[in-house]
């Protein structure tokens, strides 16, 4: 079958296709976290001594006492069993950004031939996955392979249930045989605990002495698109690389503004449904759905949770999402950019500080302008973000990414943080060393007796901004929708303790020196603003204006691309901040620079590559057909004095030339591997290799417009958009 005759079969396909018909949901009470090992599940099977002591690490953060893993291990397992469990798993999380696991037989065969169920503590704390194979960023020799996962405690064992059985999954953090970090989780849990240090440290000089355990919470935005697998069965580029290297926009495409929270379609509601339960059984709050901006985008939101368990049920939200849509027909992409000219996709990290006895430590109250401690944790952000602004950067850089930041709702690559009218004037006040007030909220009249009073929010929202307040949270707008959150937290955990550590240094010193609290504090936070108060932007973060400013007035660094913002990872101060705060040594912090960098490398050559591929074999002979259909009309076309066919030809011919020299071109720069450096290797895909490949979709787009539609083999952007 040609490539054209499989494109119009895929329509035919997908508009007979046969309706699922939604399920009747179970009630939520019924469902939630039945599939979860939660502390009542705990409660209910273990001893009470054993309970008490898991309670207190899991809530307080305290040691595990190892001694008791083989009575949990036997209550976890027979629970698991119950469930139809037969397998279980460490899962853990290489910095792939993707979920690993290895699985293991509940079974032990004993001497006389017979096999019994086993579980016992040592398997439950501690496993041996081979490491060999994961990105280590060369802590390790290719000839050491051994590496361990152990049990984290503070997020819950699960089963998770697919048509082939049900796997007791167990979360763990994965670090070689010399103790280094090879994953996401165990950074994450050490910078909760520098913060927590930190925060706690601060409190008590506020004069706080009931201070419970400080933790980040997190709150994920997943955007996403669905196209149908019979399109992007045919579209190699979305298989392999998760965007179209290849499409002309649509003529209709999101300038109309009709999809953003338009009305679910119905078999797109059907699949979050599905999504929603499987969700909810894992005990993961997903509480929004909604149409996204760009056609056939959606989002998936979900309540707040500490940053741990949250970054965990972010990456089983991920899995579930791909693995429900191929139940329903379809492919969910989670790359930043799989269509250009529309909306990439985001994933918004919703982060703030708190605990059980101060409650959340960035909500400014009803006067922001006299509430002391939130203003000196949002003064800690502030001069956080400006002094390590380019660390966020780093860690929101790949090659997908980079396609997203700085246009259609992404946020710029300069990071600045918005406050929002209210606290920039609070602020500004607080600076020129006068504070008197808050601005009003005020109250929304809509003018219709029938239409309630409500009061509004004190300031609106930016959506150009990479790290915007939003009432009583950060959010970072920056991350990528196929990216782990971890790094992102890792990140903002990590700048915070030490401002915090800062601020209480400064207000420990001048409290010393007999100045009153109130005095001491908004002389600290003068001095941020002096300081630092350049990062603080509340304007169009897009306009050139902006970007003119933030550089050479404000001194902040637009990072464009990931070759750009990855070096900043090797800078010495980021070194030193991560090692002084024991979130990571100086050899995970490098790791991760070689990690990333190869990922970023990898990713562009291989999309190079499938460029390169699909226009000889896939777009040039279709152009090739066109022309040779053309060559046999033109002639009696001449004739009766129908020129078009000629001058279509001739388009034709010249964009199938150029597109052909330019693959040329680009198969020749891919070949080059002198390189000094993985920096320069990184700035040649960024500066010669990605700008040729966008030479070649230049030209194979314009044959789209030209070539016979019947002979286009790829599916085209308003089919997979709009078809659904």
């Amino acid at each position: 079958m040609s490539g054209n005759e499989s494109r119009f079969q895929a329509i035919c396909q997908i508009t007979d296709r046969e309706k699922l018909p939604p399920k009747v949901p179970n009630r939520l009470e019924e469902m939630w976290a039945s599939d979860v090992f939660t502390l009542n599940k705990m409660q209910a099977c273990l001893p009470k001594d054993v309970f008490k002591s898991l309670k207190k690490t899991i809530q307080t953060g305290g040691k595990l006492d190892v001694s008791i893993a083989g009575i949990v291990a036997a209550a976890i397992k027979d629970w698991a069993i119950s469930k139809g469990a037969l397998y279980y798993a460490h899962v853990f999380y290489p910095m792939t950004n993707i979920t690993a696991e290895k699985h293991d037989g509940f079974i032990s065969v004993q001497g006389d031939g017979t096999a019994i169920t086993e579980f016992s503590g040592k398997l439950l704390v501690q496993g041996e996955p081979d490491g060999s194979s994961f990105p280590n960023g060369g802590i390790r020799s290719t000839a050491a392979a051994r590496g361990y996962t152990a049990w984290d405690i503070t997020s819950p064992a699960y089963v998770m249930e697919t048509d082939n059985g049900v796997t007791l999954c167990i979360p763990t953090v994965f670090i070689s045989w010399t103790g280094e970090a090879l994953d996401k989780k165990t950074p994450l849990l050490r910078s909760n605990a520098a913060m927590n240090k930190a925060a706690t440290r601060l409190l008590n000089l506020l004069g706080h002495s009931e201070v419970a355990p400080v933790n980040s919470s997190c709150g994920a935005e997943q955007e996403y698109f669905l196209v149908d697998a019979h399109f992007a069965h045919s579209r190699p580029d979305l298989l392999l690389t998760g965007r179209t290297l290849f499409g002309r926009p649509s003529a209709k495409g999101q300038q109309f503004d009709d999809h953003y929270f338009g009305v679910i379609p119905e078999r797109v509601q059907v699949f979050m449904q599905d999504v929603e339960e499987r969700l909810y059984r894992l005990g993961i709050p997903a509480k929004t759905r909604h149409n996204e901006v760009a056609p056939g985008q959606f989002e998936i939101a979900p309540f707040f949770e500490a940053a741990n368990v949250a970054s965990d049920h972010q990456q089983m939200t991920m899995t579930i999402l791909r693995n429900t849509a191929k139940k329903h027909g379809f492919v969910c992409l989670l790359h930043e950019k799989p269509f250009a000219g529309i909306n990439g996709s985001g994933k918004h990290v919703n982060w703030s500080v708190g605990n059980a006895t101060q409650g959340n430590l960035l909500d400014p109250g009803t006067n922001p302008h006299s509430n002391l401690q939130f203003l000196l944790f949002c003064g800690a952000v502030i001069r956080g973000i400006h002094k390590y602004g380019p660390l966020l950067r780093a860690v929101v850089a790949t090659a997908s990414n980079d396609h997203r930041l700085g246009a259609n709702e992404a946020p710029p690559a300069i990071i600045s943080v918005y406050l929002g009218s209210q606290l920039e004037d609070v602020f500004e006040q607080i600076k020129r060393g006068d504070v008197k007030s808050s601005a009003n909220a005020g109250v929304m009249d809509l003018g219709v007796a029938t239409l309630p009073l409500f009061e509004k929010d004190p300031g609106d929202r930016n959506r150009t901004s990479p790290f915007a307040f939003t009432g009583n949270r950060f959010e970072f707008r920056a991350v990528g929708s196929g990216q782990s959150v971890s790094g992102p937290l890792v990140a903002m955990n990590t700048i915070l303790t030490d401002s915090l550590t800062w601020v209480a240094d400064q207000l420990e010193a001048q409290l010393g020196k007999g100045n009153d609290l109130n005095t001491a504090a908004y002389s600290i936070l003068k001095s941020v603003m002096e300081d630092h108060g350049a990062v603080v932007f509340g304007g169009n973060g897009y306009s050139e204006e902006w970007h003119k400013m933030a550089v050479e007035e404000r001194g902040l660094l637009n990072l464009r691309t990931t070759a750009d913002a990855l070096p900043i990872l090797k800078e010495k101060h980021i070194e030193e901040l991560f090692e002084k705060t024991g979130v990571l040594t100086a050899t995970e912090l490098e790791s991760r620079f070689e990690v990333y960098s190869e990922q970023y490398i990898n990713v562009i050559e291989m999309e190079a590559k499938l460029v390169i591929s699909l226009a000889k074999t896939v777009i040039y002979p279709a152009a090739a057909r066109y022309l040779s259909e053309l060559a046999s009309t033109i002639a009696n076309l001449k004739q009766i004095g129908m020129v078009f066919e000629a001058e279509t030809a001739e388009t034709v011919a010249s964009q199938t030339k150029l597109m052909i020299d330019t693959v040329s071109k680009l198969s020749n720069v891919l070949d080059k591997h002198d390189f000094s450096s993985v920096e320069e290797h990184m700035q040649h895909c960024a500066q010669t290799i990605r700008p040729l490949m966008d030479q070649v979709r230049e030209y194979a787009d314009a044959l789209e417009g030209n070539v016979a539609d019947d002979l286009w083999p790829l599916p085209k952007y308003q089919e997979m958009l709009f078809i659904k």
